[in-house]
């Protein structure tokens, strides 16, 4: 037979504790696998959803920037396609230049061809000048007759100064 032995208080609050935390270790270790698989099941519910939001979000921004990128290269194209174009557009501004000096020389002309029809005194003056005389016919028509007269002298001398001009200028670049 055994013989009891004395009894420790320290010894057994001590072996207690141990058996109680072997216990505990032994529920953990039991219950271990399906608490893991909740943990994971409840992080997946919760971080799921946002990061396939972001996800789709990254997706459509990827197809927005390769668009842009298509883009910059076609337009870079286009500049570069421009360089080539230089001498184009240098002789398309010469041409204007030209085109806008000759319309200044067509509308100097015209104004100066205006002026010299115009250019008579008694043109002006008579075109202002109305006469009603009816009485008076004969007189009407002498001073329209000698209006004519003035005019178609003015003419002559304008032309022969002119052309006495242009005989002189030419007589001088000769010389």
């Amino acid at each position: 037979m055994s013989v009891p032995l004395p009894s420790d208080p320290e010894l057994e609050t001590k072996v207690k504790k141990a058996t109680e935390r072997i216990s505990e270790n032994m529920h953990i270790v039991a219950n271990e696998p399906s608490l893991a698989f909740y943990r994971l099941q409840e992080h997946v519910r919760k971080a799921l959803p946002p990061m396939v939001e972001n996800r789709v979000e990254v997706t459509k921004l990827h197809h927005e920037l390769q668009g842009r990128c298509y883009d910059v290269e076609y337009a870079v194209g286009a500049v570069k396609s421009m360089e080539g174009a230089e001498e184009n557009l240098a002789n398309i501004q010469e041409l204007l230049k030209n085109a806008v000096f000759l319309r200044q020389q067509i509308k100097y002309e015209e104004a100066r061809r205006n002026k010299k029809e115009s250019g008579s005194v008694y043109k002006r003056l008579s075109a202002h000048i109305t006469l009603d005389l009816p009485d008076l016919p004969e007189l009407s028509d002498a001073f329209r007759e000698t209006a004519s007269r003035v005019e178609s002298m003015m003419a002559h001398a304008t032309t022969r100064h002119s052309a006495g001009a242009e005989l002189q200028r030419s007589h001088t670049m000769h010389q």
